[in-house]
Formats: C-alpha cells, structure tokens, sequence
C-alpha cells in the first residue's frame, strides 16, 4: 500500500455519500495538510484503487472532480500532479516572499537583470516624478519550492533604497530595512497572452494564458515608491478579493 493510501481519511462503503466524493475529501485534506506537496504526482489509479479496495471508475471520477477544483493537474502521459497555484489576497498588500512563506513554500528569484537609470516618460507619468530622476530597475523570475510563478519587472525610486545591491530576496525587505515600504497601492489585473520569451522562462507554452499584474506603490506621506508589472501563469495563481456591501 503507498504511503499516501495509508494516510487517508477511510472510506466508508455505507455511508450516505458516495465513494468517489469521499476520496474526493480525502484526497483533498491530504493536499491540504500537504501530505502530498505541490507537483508531487499522485499514485496510479489502478494502485490507488488497488489500495483503497475501489473501482477504478470510482478513483477516476475523484480525480477529475479535482482537476476541475484545480487542485490537481492532469498531464498526458504522465498522470496527476498536486497543482502548484497559489491564492493571493488582492486586497492585502504583501511580498511574493511574504505570500510563499506564508503558504509553506520556499521563494527564490533568478535575476534576470538589475539596473541604474533615469525614469522614462512612462514611469515619470505613473510614479508622479521628474524628469531626469534616479531609479533602480529589478527583472527577476520568482519561484516557489523552485517552481516558476511569476516575471517581475520592478523599477524603484532609487533614493528608497541605500544602493542596487540592497534588494537581495525579497524587494519589500529591503524598502523596509530602510524606511521606505509600501503601506498601500493600485493595483490592476488583466489577463495576456504569454510571449515566446516569457513562456520560455516561465516553463510553460508560447500564448498560454497568463495574468499581468501592475502595481503603484505609494508611502504613508502619499509619494509613489515602487511600480512593478508581473507577469503570472494563469495555471499558477487565483487572485482573491473580499468584498462587502456598503448599505
């Protein structure tokens, strides 16, 4: 029997919910409980329903209720994966390291690019600043237990920071270290297409969806801080928001 089998809530064959809904929730809890990590492949069927003294049918019809959730990934020819998406608050201002530690998740970032400059027009308009005014530019992927989540395209005012070489893991780490955090932004979502280059870095097809995320960050006194653009698999993150009624 696979460790995974052993660890599962028991199936009942006379409860009053059926089989396949019952691993279905097993299944589920143990991904949650991270009994199986993310992009960890599940056992077989024919061995999960070997294990679990199921029909194969009844194995299936859990696994595909799970695709569905987007808790699990199917792949051709290779079986069913723990998906790697990642819920993010919309509404709460955090780091993608504050995000992936949060979660259990180990991030990393390989850097693509980092740079000294003057703002362009567009980055002067969005970031309310003069012409000619220093800034720091920051390219990165973000991974996640070593996963590609994310490009990211930062560019800072560079009086935020105490030198280029400051931004180590985490960029809000740093603004932090030397007063100059965000406590609020704008941000806006919208759905692209992947590039060729993006997808290549990202790990994943040419014109897969993905989502764009643009970020305005500002401080306590109102001064913009930080604009970014990241660039995200759509098969990776869901974006959250709580909403309420203002009656």
């Amino acid at each position: 029997m696979t460790s995974l089998a052993k660890n599962l809530r028991p199936l009942d064959p006379n409860g009053s919910q059926p089989l396949y809904l019952q691993l279905q929730r097993a299944l589920s809890e143990a991904i949650d409980k991270r009994l199986i990590a993310p992009d960890d492949a599940l056992p077989a069927e024919r061995e999960l329903a070997t294990d679990l003294a199921v029909s194969r049918m009844t194995v299936r019809k859990a696994l595909d209720g799970l695709v569905q959730q987007g808790l699990l990934v199917r792949r051709q020819g290779s079986g069913n994966f723990v998906s790697t998406r990642v819920e993010k608050n919309f509404a709460k201002l955090t780091s993608f390291s504050e995000d992936m530690r949060a979660r259990g998740r180990t991030p990393r970032s390989v850097w693509l690019r980092r740079s000294e400059g003057t703002v362009t027009p567009e980055e002067a308009l969005t970031l309310r600043l003069s012409p000619g005014t220093p800034v720091y530019r920051f390219h990165r992927i973000r991974l996640a237990d070593e996963v590609p989540m994310a490009l990211e395209y930062a560019t800072v005012v560079a009086s935020a920071l105490k030198s280029i070489e400051a931004v180590d893991s985490s960029l809000y780490e740093a603004l932090e270290l030397n007063g100059h955090r965000p406590v609020r932004a704008l941000q806006r979502l919208r759905a692209v297409l992947l590039t060729p280059d993006q997808a290549e870095l990202l790990k994943a097809a040419p014109r897969d969806a993905g989502l764009l995320v643009e970020r305005v960050g500002f401080l306590q006194d109102g001064r913009a801080i930080e604009y970014s653009q990241s660039y995200y698999c759509g098969n990776t993150y869901d974006f959250v928001a709580e909403l309420s009624s203002t009656t």
